[in-house]
């Protein structure tokens, strides 16, 4: 079995290929960095243009595996996936742009019909909360939550990490993830009558 920089190993069961053999490698092998890019670039873009707009996802994308990049050597290589990693990045990065996206979300809930580059995930949810014109409704109930209660629901919602994978990308512990999430689908279903959009991966999960 192959043997990364540092006397890394995998552990039993991990991937030789897995993220954090990667970051363990790429640390004497920068080129190598390049496997995390082709494997999460396009998910980070999405959350990126969920949340700020096509505009300014390339660039906020960019900077996250940048950022990443440079941080590679403090990665805690116990953790195999880097998702939560990456996405605790780009939630950092979006933080410097709170009132674009605040500015995004009102003007979102003004806008009559469906949004070209909105995702199939958000899609989904819709359907899930069975009413019809809840995009726009959804966006003014995002735009009303406070930062960090929307960040913790849009990593559940939209990047797709469990609780305790929030809690790695937020440096939080996931009794706080809870109640956030806890709280902000309070506020989403009472801004929304009774319907809670940002569910649905759950209810996928008990299907």
């Amino acid at each position: 079995m192959a043997v990364g920089p540092e006397g890394v190993r995998p552990r039993e069961g991990e991937r030789e290929d897995s993220d954090a053999h990667v970051i363990a490698r790429s640390r004497d092998e920068p080129e190598l960095f390049a496997a995390l890019f082709d494997r999460y670039a396009a998910a980070v873009h999405r959350y990126a243009a969920r949340r700020l707009g096509p505009e300014a996802a390339e660039d906020l994308m960019a900077e996250t595996f940048t950022t990443a990049f440079q941080r590679r050597h403090t990665y805690d290589l116990t953790r195999a996936d880097a998702r939560p990693w990456l996405f605790g990045i780009a939630t950092n990065l979006v933080s410097r742009h709170r009132r674009a996206e605040a500015r995004r979300f009102k003007a979102l809930a003004r806008v009559p019909g469906p949004v070209e580059h909105e995702e199939p995930v958000a899609d989904r949810a819709v359907a899930r909360a069975g009413a019809t014109g809840v995009r726009r409704d959804l966006a003014a109930a995002l735009a009303g939550l406070s930062a960090r209660h929307r960040d913790v629901v849009l990593l559940v919602a939209w990047a797709d990490l469990d609780y305790e994978e929030a809690a790695t990308a937020l440096g939080v512990p996931v009794g706080t993830v809870r109640s956030r999430l806890h709280r902000a689908r309070s506020k989403l279903r009472e801004a929304l009558g009774g319907s809670d959009p940002t569910a649905f991966r759950e209810a996928d999960a008990h299907a």
